[in-house]
């Protein structure tokens, strides 16, 4: 075994990018809240981006290294410490065999993963190793990590077994860091930008115009499934009854309360209250950094635009990822 879990935290689990192709049948695609904090962390240690981490909520884990190991800390700012020591985050981590691993409560943002050179060896269920807690399957037995669990990392491949001789010699960590403010935002006040939803021009004009003037409030009953809003209500200008349809990751549902809800990771695969807009992929890894009660100020934008900015951070993911590989 390489770690053990001497403290789970409030939600410890493991989560890839999902479970897609399997929708049809009823499964969920699940995955990290933050995709790209998670792809970042994996390429710090040299894994492939879509490598299973631990996902850590607002409080974080404990964990006994067993075994020397090279980690990567990406995502929300829950003060990790090795040994009571400060460790930083966005950059390659050695870890030494009998240390503490240890998280406290969200300082900045709301999420942060743990990526392990080689991976964490658990089985893939339906092509993924992501945890669906509310099934049951996936990740470490289906469920949140507790005290006494015990994980294995993989093999490291050529990058990772350079980063590891690198820091074997130097100091526990590197000087250099990841740039993460380009493409993540970890404020409480949030400007997230959205496209319009299918059933937007079915809204009467003052719910339009709510939408994007007036401030939202991310609620406590937010989870993985659906983050809840509280603000001033939206509505129909008439009621109708809506077939249920497909959704996605960012759907902003309006229900009959007037109150939004926007899908996150471990969503249900069809919806069938009507869908005022759609958060913009680039924005949905800030969003998802965002802890009650911060506040969400929408922007509409176009398709293309959308399209613009999704184009432009995967530019930067991939420009990172050319400047670690020269770090080897």
């Amino acid at each position: 075994m390489s770690f053990q879990v001497v403290h789970p935290g409030l939600l410890t689990t493991i989560q890839d990018l999902g479970r897609y192709g399997s929708q049809k049948y009823g499964v969920i695609v699940g995955g990290a809240m933050d995709s790209y904090s998670l792809r970042i962390a994996n390429l710090l240690v040299g894994n492939d981006e879509g490598e299973g981490t631990l996902e850590m909520t607002l409080v974080g884990c404990t964990l006994l290294f067993e075994r020397d190991l090279l980690i990567a800390i990406t995502g929300g700012d829950l003060m990790p410490a090795v040994d009571d020591k400060e460790v930083p985050m966005w950059r390659p981590v050695l870890v030494r065999k009998g240390s503490l691993l240890s998280f406290k409560s969200a300082r900045k943002g709301c999420r942060a993963y743990i990526a392990f050179a080689g991976g964490l060896v658990v089985p893939k269920v339906m092509g993924s190793k992501s945890t669906y807690v509310r099934a049951g399957i996936g990740g470490f037995l289906g469920r949140a990590l507790k005290k006494g669990d015990s994980l294995s990392c993989g093999e490291l491949n050529a990058t990772s077994r350079s980063f590891l001789q690198q820091l074997s010699k130097l100091q526990r960590h590197f000087a250099w860091s990841v740039n993460h403010e380009r493409i993540i935002r970890l404020g409480q006040a949030q400007t997230i930008r959205i496209t319009e939803g299918a059933e937007y021009d079915q809204f009467d004009e003052l719910s339009k115009q709510r939408l994007i003037e007036e401030l939202f409030v991310l609620t406590n009953s937010s989870d993985r499934m659906g983050y809840r809003l509280e603000g001033p209500p939206l509505a129909l200008n008439e009621k109708t009854e809506l077939l249920s349809e497909g959704v996605t990751y960012g759907t902003i549902q309006i229900p009959p309360n007037g109150q939004p809800i926007i899908l996150m990771a471990d969503r249900q695969t069809t919806g069938g209250y009507p869908k005022i807009a759609q958060i913009i992929s680039a924005d949905l890894p800030s969003l998802a950094q965002l802890r009650p009660p911060g506040t969400i100020q929408f922007e509409v934008v176009s398709i293309e635009e959308a399209e613009n900015e999704l184009w432009k951070n995967e530019q930067i993911i991939a420009s990172l990822k050319i400047g670690i590989q020269l770090k080897v």
